[in-house]
């Protein structure tokens, strides 16, 4: 048994407003599955599939008050490519960010709503991940989250040290999952957070007392309305067990 990453899950004062940008900046398709609920993916994408990773915007009335603990990483194919993207998403809504990173190569970006993401410099490695290069955590400890995410998940684990781990899908397709230690701590719920599901015909049940065992936990909330199980990894970082599909 294991689960598959299939989507990040964000919160948005306006989802509509949001999925919107969001749709612009990758070149994706907007469905609406609910109200307050926006999906995005792929345009002709049948979900699940590792070659996506896919988001759901939902309408929540907290306000952002720390830099967000999973972000996205964009890819770009040259440096004109690169300065064309910063631009172009600057005309949609975005603006340049400080969170501390010095001078670097890539172009660390927020959205309309202050959610952080970068615009990567043209990287070899991400030539094949479609337009989002990485979904990227936030740790103290990359290598027991590689360790804990590596057996949640069927994904493949490309390369680990103490500052950061890498893992991919064990298709070899799709954006990257990376683990960056940083200074940071958590400080409330996570505005954006990562959801995973079991393989067709798996039994939930089975599949989040296999997570608790790896190390999951409860974050103590009532969950007796929902139909998705809410845990956390051992770092306390929200994430979503749903349904097989």
């Amino acid at each position: 048994m294991a689960t598959r990453l299939v989507q990040i899950n964000m919160k948005a004062h306006d989802d509509d407003a949001l999925g919107r940008f969001w749709a612009e900046a990758l070149g994706w398709g907007v469905h609406h599955e609910a109200p307050g609920v926006t999906n995005l993916e792929p345009v002709g994408f049948a979900y699940p599939d590792p070659a996506a990773v896919c988001i759901d915007i939902i309408a929540r009335p907290e306000p952002k008050t720390a830099k967000n603990r999973v972000h996205v990483d964009l890819a770009t194919t040259s440096a004109a490519h690169q300065a064309e993207l910063v631009a172009r998403l600057k005309d949609l809504g975005a603006t340049l960010a400080d969170v501390g990173q010095g001078e670097v190569p890539w172009t660390v970006m927020a959205d309309p709503e202050g959610n952080e993401f970068c615009v990567l410099e043209p990287r070899e490695v991400y030539r094949d991940t479609g337009p989002i290069a990485a979904v990227v955590v936030d740790c103290a400890d990359p290598r027991e989250m590689a360790r804990f995410w590596g057996g949640a998940t069927d994904w493949t684990l490309h390369e680990v040290a103490d500052d950061h781990a890498t893992m991919r899908s064990s298709q070899g397709v799709g954006p990257y999952l990376e683990f960056i230690r940083t200074p940071d701590t958590k400080s409330g719920w996570n505005r954006v957070h990562l959801d995973v599901s079991p393989y067709r015909g798996d039994d939930v049940a089975a599949e989040e007392a296999r997570l608790r065992a790896l190390g999951a936990t409860d974050p103590g909330i009532d969950q007796s309305v929902i139909s998705w199980r809410i845990l956390t990894d051992p770092e306390g970082n929200e994430f979503c067990l749903l349904s097989p599909r």
